[in-house]
């Protein structure tokens, strides 16, 4: 399964994709003295933080069922590795509604490519799997990531604390319909590879 945008790629994560983020990852996502992320995954040294990196691919995987799954997906550039986004859902077959989350390697950011695989995740989403609607959220001192979630047109819906580094710390969460996302966001550029076939693993008829 795989999303192409004019600009760049989503590609499932095997294990060759997945030792290449984990050394992405190694080389830097942020400031040590930042925490964009509510489990900091990445204050583990290397290489433990590559082998954590790859278990957690194995254990997405390994736990997936139609009520409860977690894709991640890598994101190429003219076939480098840049980054990963996610899609996390419950009772998807139900609700259809899903969670975004995602990183890019410090080399890479700044330079317009976390707009174009959120739109690319969305896509999939909504255009792929037929979701209702997305959310996300993102902590109070990451303007990066708050900057695509409202560029993207992004409802706010509120504010959560949350337990970062052992302290609290407060996020803004934001929500976006299918009706939403069809009127300013979607694309005619962004194309679907392999999703029909994977349907029922989603809980979802072909």
């Amino acid at each position: 399964m795989r999303v192409q945008t004019p600009r760049l790629e989503l590609r499932c994560i095997d294990d060759e994709l997945g030792e290449r983020l984990a050394d992405l990852a190694a080389r830097g996502i942020h400031d040590p003295a930042t925490m964009p992320f509510a489990l900091p995954w990445t204050d583990v040294e290397p290489p433990q933080l590559q082998r954590n990196t790859v278990q957690f691919y194995w254990h997405c995987r390994a736990t997936w069922s139609p009520e409860e799954w977690h894709l991640p997906m890598a994101v190429l550039v003219d076939g480098e590795v840049v980054g990963s986004t996610g899609l996390t859902a419950t009772s998807f077959p139900v609700l259809r509604e899903f969670e975004t989350g995602s990183w890019l390697g410090r080399a890479h950011q700044g330079r317009g490519i976390g707009t174009e695989m959120r739109r690319a995740t969305l896509h999939l989403g909504f255009a792929g799997l037929g979701a209702l609607a997305a959310r996300t959220g993102a902590f109070t001192d990451n303007p990066a990531s708050l900057g695509v979630t409202r560029r993207l047109g992004y409802e706010p819906v509120g504010r959560r604390s949350r337990v970062r580094r052992g302290e609290p710390a407060e996020t803004l969460e934001f929500r976006m319909t299918r009706e939403r996302w069809e009127a300013t966001v979607r694309r005619d550029d962004v194309v679907l590879h392999g999703v029909e076939p994977c349907l029922e693993l989603f809980g979802l008829d072909g």
